[in-house]
């Protein structure tokens, strides 16, 4: 008799009925009786958070360097090189075209690196660079160019990230971490409008130059001196000598990592190259996930366009940029406490769902008025929406925590799908369906609604999956086994 016939019918995996293995990263091991596990892990995690820290510094000018364009077209953008229809929104959208096609490819190159920081600052350099070329061009192709390329070298960065976490936290642990990189987009989009409403006031004609170049000028050398940083702050695997980290320290890492899959069979066998992605092209649960994460993020493309939803109060451009702040800040704040809340309840779909609801409440207030005041508490609802891709791509990491390659493809197969929403969603606000916009926030929320479905009816079928299990171990008389988190 087979003994998994339950959990191979409905495509399940177990961790029970097999044997303890080490990882594919090749390290030195010590029984944890031989150290103080607790003191030694601790130690560990708060070397390891203060560079993830930095981390969210980099993925704070990621974000900055990608959605500078909507500050600088409230400053003369379109008009200096002469954009007409719909030109702008192309301008968005040609940045993910770029992101899409490398980020498969990219995570897989990662996960046979023994230095991702080298990787992942080299690729920061260069489209630094792009962004500071960004600055002195003189027409709408040459920009187009450019927005594609910056797309192209940044797709390395945030899947590559979010695999290089998963490559160091359990995945009781993830969650929390996941939400403090991924709160580096809502800093971003916070600050940067202040930094940007600064340079945009203030940098005016100096030698020669219009406000919007000197924000790319400045936005992106500084994203340069961050990124020579990096190389020497970013952590690499826990198989990687690090000086940073005592030998007690790096021999609990590895062994954390073990720990999380030692009991998977197919672990304790080599990796081929590009087997994980293989793996991951083959698995139709990767790409239910990723329709509906694509919806996801089409129904949060008003990220993009914050600045220009600002403006239709009817302020100045400086208070416009300002007033952006205040509903990022909150979204900051309350990523935190869902992302926490999932990772000690046990939990992943209702905080997927509640904060996608709260921002279809925000939707429908925007849709509902032009009065100022309810038009921008509005926006506070909105910025609520964010973390629900957060909480979904640690469910991602969660199921895939077996083995590394796969998971590696899994997170850029995904967000891949996902990010392919916003080269749809950035034509979902052109400038003839303001100031209200009311037919984009109606595509918002009926991609919302679309996104909640799908993600109910996955929950359902990994409900089944763990009742499968239950009533495997019960008839075979085994101990309890691995459960997928809902």
């Amino acid at each position: 008799m087979s003994a998994r016939p339950l959990l191979n019918s409905v495509d399940c995996s177990s961790r029970y009925d097999a044997t303890s293995s080490r990882s594919s990263d090749d390290g030195p091991t010590l029984p944890l009786d031989d150290i103080d596990r607790l003191t030694v892990e601790k130690r560990l995690l708060r070397k390891l958070d203060l560079r993830v820290a930095f981390l969210i510094l980099v993925y704070v000018m990621n974000i900055m360097d990608r959605y500078n364009v909507a500050a600088a077209r409230l400053h003369g953008l379109e008009e200096d090189l002469g954009m007409t229809g719909n030109q702008f929104n192309t301008l968005i959208s040609i940045l993910y075209v770029g992101y899409l096609l490398m980020q498969a490819p990219s995570n897989m190159i990662l996960h046979r690196m023994k230095r991702p920081s080298l990787y992942l600052s080299s690729c920061m350099i260069i489209w630094a660079a792009i962004t500071v070329f960004m600055g002195a061009v003189q027409t709408y192709h040459a920009a187009l160019i450019l927005r594609f390329f910056i797309g192209f070298v940044e797709a390395a960065f945030f899947p590559g990230a979010v695999f290089l976490l998963s490559r160091w936290y359990k995945k009781n642990e993830l969650g929390l971490r996941t939400a403090l990189l991924h709160c580096g987009s809502s800093i971003s989009n916070a600050f940067g409008a202040l930094i940007a409403s600064g340079i945009l006031g203030s940098l005016d004609g100096t030698l020669g130059f219009s406000a919007w170049r000197w924000l790319f000028f400045v936005e992106g050398a500084l994203t340069i001196v961050i990124a020579v940083s990096a190389i020497w702050i970013l952590p690499d695997f826990p198989s990687t000598p690090s000086v940073w980290l005592l030998p007690d320290e790096q021999i609990l890492a590895i062994q954390r990592m073990e720990e999380e899959v030692a009991a998977i069979e197919h672990e304790s066998k080599p990796e081929e190259n590009f087997s994980g992605l293989v793996e991951a092209l083959m698995d139709w649960r990767i790409w239910w996930l990723g329709v509906a994460l694509h919806l996801m993020v089409s129904s949060q493309s008003f990220t993009i366009f914050f600045p220009t939803i600002s403006a239709t109060m009817g302020y100045n451009t400086t208070l416009s940029l300002l007033l952006c702040a205040p509903p990022w800040i909150l979204g900051t704040v309350t990523s935190f406490v869902v992302a926490r809340h999932s990772d000690v309840t046990g939990d992943r779909f209702w905080h997927i769902v509640g904060p996608q609801v709260v921002s279809i409440v925000g939707f429908i207030i925007a849709i509902s008025t032009m009065n100022t005041g309810m038009r921008y508490l509005s926006l506070f609802f909105m910025t609520q929406s964010p973390v629900a891709y957060v909480v979904s791509l640690v469910w991602i990491m969660n199921m895939f925590s077996r083995s590394p390659s796969k998971r590696a493809a899994a997170i850029a197969l995904v967000n891949t799908m996902a990010s392919a929403g916003l080269i749809t969603s950035s034509y979902f606000w052109p400038s003839s369906w303001g100031p209200s916009y009311v037919k984009s926030y109606i595509i918002c929320i009926s991609a919302s609604v679309m996104s909640i479905a799908m993600c109910w009816v996955f929950r359902e079928h990994l409900s089944r999956c763990n009742e499968a299990a239950q009533a495997e171990e019960k008839i075979l008389g085994l101990p309890e086994g691995f459960r997928y988190i809902l």
